[in-house]
């Protein structure tokens, strides 16, 4: 039986990416779309490239009725979403992407956040949305938190080898370049092509960004103990895709069979031949993940870099694969699309 699903907050990327990939899905069909600015407008009229599809017209989501909802993407912003979220979790399943719901200590969330949670209940009972590793939580979940973008790239490189114990959890440095529709698609002057092209900036510096709080919940708990990584992002003038060069201290051959152990049944994560590094191109537009490791001249001392699509993987085919888990759909459908290229 095709699963009706909802979308609030489609008028953004997230939410734009999201209707691509359930568009093909054969098992979901959309049956309401929200964007409370956009409310009145057809999708096709918000983005042009969706025009060959039947798609609804954009409503607020108070005039929604998630009685007749199988499931509901929430593509909010942070702050937004837990106002909005009870309110739709009363009556069908929740698929967030938005911050509002990763961290599970209200206090870790107001340090990085800057504000109380209003929905601290819900935030306690959401399930972490990084399939990979709560794929059985997910499956029985009414509420899964999407991660972030630079946390899933993070975290697909180093929970295997913190797990596995076969690096220095003292000597961890994640160096990332980020496409610029992580940070959404509202008007930012920084954002704008003339400031944005031709260059690249780092920002965040010194472990301020905001998916911090979510390596530290992470990692402190495969570790046992407290666990901080150096991590910079830098954004570069591409349109999709995030490359993590993490610099750990570990031997690269036991690296490299910690990932093996890891992704060895996991359909989208591919884990390269000793030397080989993956390029952004390689996965654009789909929900494949790619890791490459080498050693390096000194000695005791890898390098490993990771690709994935931010808002594929990073974001709404992370969304859909556990909506997938949490409807009983097998998890890799709608999600097998080859990566673009060039």
């Amino acid at each position: 039986m095709t699963k009706k699903i909802a979308i609030i907050g489609a008028s953004g990327y997230t939410g734009a990416e999201l209707i691509r990939l359930i568009s093909s899905h054969p098992e979901m069909e959309i049956t309401a779309l929200a964007a409370n600015s956009k409310a009145g407008l057809a999708m096709s009229t918000v983005f042009p490239f969706l025009r060959h599809l039947d798609l609804p017209t954009l409503v607020t989501w108070e005039q929604i009725d998630f009685s007749q909802i199988d499931l509901c993407f929430c593509a909010l912003p942070h702050k937004t979403s837990q106002e909005v979220i009870p309110h739709i979790a009363q009556h069908t399943k929740v698929v967030d992407l938005s911050a509002d719901f990763r961290l599970r200590d209200p206090a870790a969330y107001k340090e990085w956040y800057g504000n109380d949670h209003a929905a601290v209940e819900l935030q306690k009972s959401a399930v972490y949305g990084l399939t990979e590793f709560y794929r059985d939580e997910i499956k029985a979940a009414s509420l899964v938190a999407g991660t972030g973008c630079n946390a899933a790239t993070g975290q697909f490189t180093l929970r295997p080898l913190i797990g596995a114990g076969v690096i220095d959890l003292d000597n961890i440095i994640l160096d990332m370049k980020c496409a610029v529709s992580g940070a959404g698609r509202s008007l930012k002057e920084n954002l704008l092509h003339a400031e944005l092209s031709e260059g690249y900036n780092a920002y965040a510096v010194g472990g301020t960004h905001r998916h911090m709080g979510e390596f530290e919940q992470e990692f402190s708990a495969i570790a046992g103990k407290p666990v901080t990584v150096q991590f910079t992002p830098h954004l570069i003038p591409a349109n999709r895709g995030i490359l993590s060069t993490c610099y750990v201290r570990g031997e690269s051959g036991e690296i490299l069979q910690a990932f093996y152990d890891a992704y060895a049944n996991e359909p989208f994560v591919k884990v390269l031949p000793f030397g080989e590094m993956p390029s952004t191109h390689d996965v654009r537009g789909s929900n494949f993940v790619h890791i490459g490791v080498k050693d390096d001249r000194i000695e005791g001392r890898s390098t490993i870099v990771t690709v994935l699509d931010n808002l594929c993987k990073g974001s709404s085919g992370q969304a859909l694969q556990n909506a997938n888990l949490m409807l009983g759909i097998e998890e890799t459908t709608g999600l097998m699309m080859a990566p673009l290229f060039p």
